[in-house]
């Protein structure tokens, strides 16, 4: 079960690099092309669908998880993909939408913060 755990984590890391890594891409070459916005959208997808399966691992091996820590962090997850979907439909369609893929990444930033800085412990 650990390997499996660690190529969830893995997997969750690269989505979340997806996100951030394709945020800059499209802020240095210009969201307009649309090029490279799959990378976020996909990063935002593998973000939800792992952590969701991280979560159910650990519950399903009775680890103590602090459930407000990931209500927010889904909730964050969510907006930032339907931000990424939203910037991606537009693109398809040639209006091209630079705020909702600026909101996209930096969600995934805040993400990323909110993993790294909350309080683990399940008790806080």
């Amino acid at each position: 079960m650990e390997v499996l755990t660690n190529a969830l984590v893995l997997v969750h890391l690269i989505g979340m690099a997806c996100i951030v890594g394709g945020w800059i891409s499209l802020r240095v070459r210009g969201v307009e092309s649309g090029r490279g916005l799959s990378v976020v959208v996909w990063g935002a997808r593998f973000q939800i669908l792992t952590g969701l399966a991280l979560v159910g691992i650990h519950e399903s091996q009775k680890d103590p998880l602090n459930h407000a820590k990931i209500g927010v962090k889904l909730a964050i997850a969510l907006a930032c993909a339907a931000c990424a979907e939203m910037a991606a439909a537009r693109a398809r369609r040639g209006s091209g939408d630079s705020k909702l893929i600026d909101y996209a990444g930096v969600l995934g930033i805040l993400n990323t913060a909110v993993a790294a800085l909350w309080e683990t412990s399940a008790s806080s």
